[in-house]
């Protein structure tokens, strides 16, 4: 399906937004997916594209959240590119992982807030 490092689109309903794989994790009790999600929501998905391909750094919203299999099959997403995952990136995934934080099964709609 998707990969650490892949960047997808998914979309609400006034526009696209971005997110970022950053690792998954399988287990007994399945897939955990984890995800960065950008500040910005574009009008299609030629300006996501654009945004990803332009050389200035996208403003981070929510730097991890980490979901189940479940709940990335509820947000609808297509990969756009893929580029290997910095360490700084990975900050907040290690603070979760150290915490033994738990995985939701809400979408990413849910957990941002949107219908």
């Amino acid at each position: 399906m998707f990969a650490a490092g892949d960047n997808l689109v998914f979309q609400i309903e006034g526009g696209f937004g971005l997110l970022r794989v950053l690792a998954v994790d399988k287990g007994v009790e399945g897939t955990i997916w984890h995800l960065l999600v950008y500040e910005e929501f574009y009008p299609d998905i030629e300006f996501a594209e654009a945004a990803l391909a332009s050389k200035l750094p996208l403003a981070v919203r929510v730097p991890h959240l980490a979901i189940t299999n479940r709940a990335l099959e509820k947000t609808p997403t297509a990969k756009l590119s893929n580029r290997p995952v910095d360490d700084t990136e990975l900050a907040a995934y290690r603070v979760w992982k150290q915490a033994g934080g738990q995985p939701s099964e809400r979408s990413v709609q849910m957990m941002l807030g949107f219908r």
